[in-house]
């Protein structure tokens, strides 16, 4: 029987050094964001704008490999021509600072009064979890178990900057929204702070658009948490299946002021 060299077994050695597909890929990746470069973290932000341009494949493939595009535009001499000033940063911490002023209370009284819902909780009666912890990933345990404890909890709960994660092509993207609050009937609502003013009823449409698509970001990775909670609920003894609300709160400076608006 003739045989061909091509054909002959392939020592054990080889095919254990043989790069699985998964694995051949990440080095890809690895190789294109450039060697001992740490990958670019997904946040809510960047996946909000790769779903609002499903064509194009260089973002894909960039967000993909964690590179940094606006190091890429400067190295290639087109440097992004805008950017957030430290005024409007410091403005948005300060505006921040005051709606989750007294536990969170002017946010929960404005999530009860746009959304609805049971009755508004007293004065010092929303819980108010401690989330912090070693890294990312601890951050997100220790989140998922907040509102697992939050929907055995017969109360309002507010999630200041809770760590959540998705899973985006196989690796996880961990996601920071503004707070979630978590009603007494088991609906969580994202909450989106931001610092553009809300004029006579109206904010600026282009900037809602980006804010609602974070929210709904943020609101995906949360529904895989509910997921993760509801399975525990009759232990814990919840009363209600925790859900995700449809609808996503945000919260603006009223007008000119530093008083918010949703």
């Amino acid at each position: 029987m003739n045989v061909f060299r091509d054909s002959r077994p392939e020592p054990a050695a080889a095919r254990t050094r043989r790069p699985g597909p998964a694995t051949g890929l990440r080095a890809r990746l690895a190789e294109l964001r450039g060697p001992g470069v740490p990958p670019r973290p997904l946040d809510a932000r960047a996946l909000a704008a790769l779903a609002a341009n499903p064509g194009c494949r260089r973002r894909a493939l960039l967000d993909g490999a964690g590179v940094d595009k606006a190091a890429l535009a400067r190295a290639l001499g087109s440097p992004a021509p805008f950017g957030q000033s430290r005024f409007a940063i410091a403005r948005g911490h300060s505006f921040e600072a005051r709606v989750k002023a007294d536990g969170g209370a002017e946010l929960v009284r404005l999530a009860h009064e746009q959304l609805g819902g049971p009755e508004a909780p007293e004065p010092g009666a929303v819980a108010t979890p401690d989330l912090s912890a070693a890294g990312p990933q601890g951050r997100a345990a220790r989140t998922a178990l907040a509102l697992r404890e939050a929907a055995a909890h017969d109360g309002w709960t507010l999630l200041d900057h809770p760590m959540l994660a998705l899973d985006v092509a196989g690796s996880p993207a961990y996601l920071e929204p503004d707070a979630v609050v978590v009603r007494p009937d088991g609906l969580w609502t994202v909450l989106e702070i931001k610092s553009f003013p809300m004029i006579d009823g109206a904010a600026d449409t282009a900037k809602v658009g980006a804010a609602a698509r974070q929210a709904a970001v943020y609101a995906l990775a949360l529904e895989q948490v509910a997921e993760q909670v509801a399975r525990h609920a009759p232990e814990d003894g919840a009363a209600h299946t925790p859900r995700v609300g449809e609808r996503a709160l945000l919260v603006c400076p009223k007008d000119f002021s530093n008083l918010p608006a949703a």
